[in-house]
């Protein structure tokens, strides 16, 4: 790629013989003749027909001469409401939009700018990038950076304010040598982009063969692949338990044993205390947390700005939650805010349903209320990717359908945004908590986690988390970070992608919104698969950089390896104890030979007990009031969690490490009807 400074990009009104001059003098090559450009003399964009002549002359060039080479396609998700409202004409105008954004950005991993001499435009509105000499990697960067620019800033286009976001596509240029390889190519490119489309997450989607379908044989492509996938979901079920105890218990006792027949070492031993020290550890991070959440920040008494205009912004799944969503929606439109707010439904579903009905009459009734329905989305990240360029206010607060956050969150929200955060997360209380004793649990749970750990970690580490729900965005960060779909957290995600740009994540235990708990245990085991396998891939995407990040300070990167290090260890350490005590029993010549009270081990259990009392004792005294008046649910919490409920959570966190391995990603979708019945029953 013909990398150069931000003052050589082209400028507005440059003459083509400027451009080429300034390209010769570059490459070291006579000039291209002015009248063989053929580009717009304003913006330097070539039409459609003239950049795929550039482009087959690249691709004529010697392989060697060349090095590789990309071409991208940039599609705008907004091009299709946008051509609707102001006509045809908007195509070329979004093109040169998008042409100038790459004119002000750099090259090396930081925008387009080596490469504005090589832009096109077609009839759809698409930019065609052009990257000769560029290896994959370097384009790869060099496009997501322009991505995040675009969608961080505010165009006029028609003389309408509006936000774009950009979908890229692009293929390597290696693999288009042959007679028509430019057609190909550009082929190419134009399928990842209508796959970036489908995202709306701005990374930048490489081409693969599947994208393209082939009618003869796409039909029985797609029957196969949904036949692998289903057999796939019904053999992990089987296969994760038995790799779970052969992995996690067979395999360490083998090799305590044969350490011990043919080495003469006594592996097991030195395990034994690597389990005891683990277990210490994870309680005294407890106690930890619980003590610095007794003086987490308080809130800032006042708003240091005037309140802007907000947005509040729920992601729905219509099937699952139309008995929930007229509910919610009643619940936000009685939110009290200084300023102006919007409440905007982002919202998917298969096939129409009766309630969209009701839906619409009350955005009739309260213009407030505004209806997006995201055509083709499978994901609550497309949901919200698709609202938060449509969205007006200065902030936006995230939700899920079933929340109902309390008059005055959005207030208190921008207390924290006003004084210097970028993202505040609020607090998550259960509702539905008499429905069922997996509610109650759960009920106490969030209470352990809102109310005390998150404040606590918060004020421990230097900084918050995004948990998916009542948390509230400046919508310029949300719009440069959107959702990434493809991770089964994709809260996580962002929050690992903000924080390393720099965003300030604060948590407050007095923003209420209260949601509603799954009501028996295979939908908590389903919702707690998703969360452990998505906080898995959150750490193998993220923990490594982090670590290695001049960003964080040592105190956040000791935060980090404890969120996405340490909580993936400790399942499988846990289980440890299993295999070193059959080690010990089979030395020992049975298990009543041995002699359990070891005062270290004694210690340690005493500790990693006192750890859950510590840890109910402050989720009671911290806990909202209807919650705290509710105190035989914290002893039920206790004695459930101790017997069955830490057990449970380490084999669901074990059991979404081997499914990840074995590459089942299903997401199943926790029902919200069932919860909302026994509610109102």
């Amino acid at each position: 790629m013909l990398r150069r400074g931000a003052d050589d990009c082209l400028p507005s009104g440059c003459a083509p013989v400027e451009l080429s001059a300034r390209i010769a003098a570059k490459l070291h090559r006579v000039p291209v003749p002015v009248e063989q450009l053929l580009r717009d003399p304003r913006t330097g964009l070539y039409s459609g027909p003239h950049f795929m002549d550039e482009l087959e002359r690249e691709l004529r060039r010697p392989a060697a001469a060349r090095r590789g080479g990309v071409l991208a396609v940039v599609g705008v998700a907004e091009m299709p409401a946008l051509e609707k409202r102001l006509g045809p004409r908007v195509h070329r105008e979004v093109a040169e939009r998008l042409a100038q954004v790459v004119a002000g950005t750099a090259p090396a991993g930081g925008g387009l700018g080596g490469v504005c001499d090589r832009l096109g435009w077609d009839d759809d509105g698409h930019l065609l990038v052009l990257m000769p000499g560029v290896d994959e990697e370097s384009a790869r960067q060099d496009l997501a950076a322009f991505a995040a620019s675009v969608a961080g800033t505010r165009f006029v286009v028609a003389d309408e304010n509006v936000r774009l976001t950009p979908a890229i596509g692009f293929t390597p240029l290696t693999a288009y040598e042959d007679s028509g390889g430019h057609e190909a190519a550009a082929r190419s490119a134009r399928e990842a982009t209508d796959e970036a489309l489908r995202h709306r997450d701005l990374r930048p989607v490489r081409w693969q063969p599947w994208m393209r379908a082939k009618p003869q044989d796409g039909p029985r492509h797609a029957r196969a692949r949904a036949g692998l996938g289903t057999l796939r979901a019904a053999l992990t079920p089987l296969l994760s338990p038995v790799l779970m105890l052969l992995l996690g218990v067979g395999v360490p006792f083998l090799l305590y044993q044969q350490a011990y027949d043919r080495l003469g070492v006594d592996v097991a031993a030195y395990a034994y205390w690597v389990v005891v020290a683990g277990l210490v550890a994870s309680a005294l991070l407890i106690v930890l947390e619980c003590l610095f959440a007794l003086d987490a920040p308080a809130r800032p008494a006042v708003a240091a700005q005037p309140y802007p205009p907000a947005s509040a912004v729920i992601a729905a799944y219509l099937p699952n939650e139309a008995a929930t969503i007229v509910d919610t929606v009643e619940s936000f439109l009685r939110l009290e805010y200084p300023g102006e707010l919007e409440i905007v439904l982002a919202y998917n579903t298969p096939h129409p349903l009766p309630v969209e009905d009701t839906l619409r009459e009350v955005a009739r009734r309260d213009p407030r209320l505004v209806l997006l329905p995201v055509a083709g989305s499978t994901s609550k990240a497309q949901n919200l990717n698709a609202a938060v360029t449509r969205v007006r206010g200065e902030f936006v607060g995230v939700f899920d359908a079933d929340h109902h956050p309390a008059p005055d969150a959005f207030r208190h929200a921008w207390d924290w945004l006003s004084n210097g955060y970028d993202v505040v997360q609020g607090h998550c209380v259960v509702r539905n908590g008499d429905s069922s004793w997996v509610a109650r649990t759960v009920a106490v749970e969030f209470e352990a986690i809102y109310a005390v750990s998150h404040p606590g970690r918060t004020r421990l580490y230097g900084f918050g988390v995004f948990g998916g729900s009542n948390g509230f965005w400046r919508t310029d960060l949300l719009a440069r970070t959107r959702m990434h779909g493809s991770m089964l957290t994709e809260d996580i995600d962002s929050t690992m992608r903000a924080l390393g740009a720099g965003a300030r994540i604060a948590m407050d235990r007095t923003l209420i919104s209260r949601e509603l708990a799954p009501t028996t245990l295979r939908p908590l085991w389903n919702q707690r698969s998703r969360w452990a396998q998505g906080w898995l891939q959150v750490s193998l995407r993220h923990l490594r950089a982090a670590l290695r990040s001049e960003r964080f300070t040592p105190r956040q990167k000791t935060g980090l390896w404890v969120l996405l290090g340490w909580r993936e260890v400790q399942p499988w350490l846990t289980l440890q104890i299993l295999p070193v005590l059959l080690h010990a029993a089979w030395r020992a010549g049975g298990a009543d030979k041995l002699d359990w009270a070891v005062p270290v081990c004694l210690l340690a259990a005493a500790l990693t007990l006192s750890a859950g009392v510590v840890q109910a004792a402050f989720a009671w005294r911290l806990a909202v009031p209807e919650l705290r008046r509710r105190k035989a649910w914290f002893w039920r919490y206790l004695l459930v969690t101790t017997v069955f409920y830490t057990h449970f959570k380490n084999l669901v966190a074990r059991q979404a490490h081997l499914k990840e391995a074995l590459g089942e990603r299903q997401w199943r979708v926790t029902p919200r009807a069932a919860a909302a019945d026994a509610e109102a029953s």
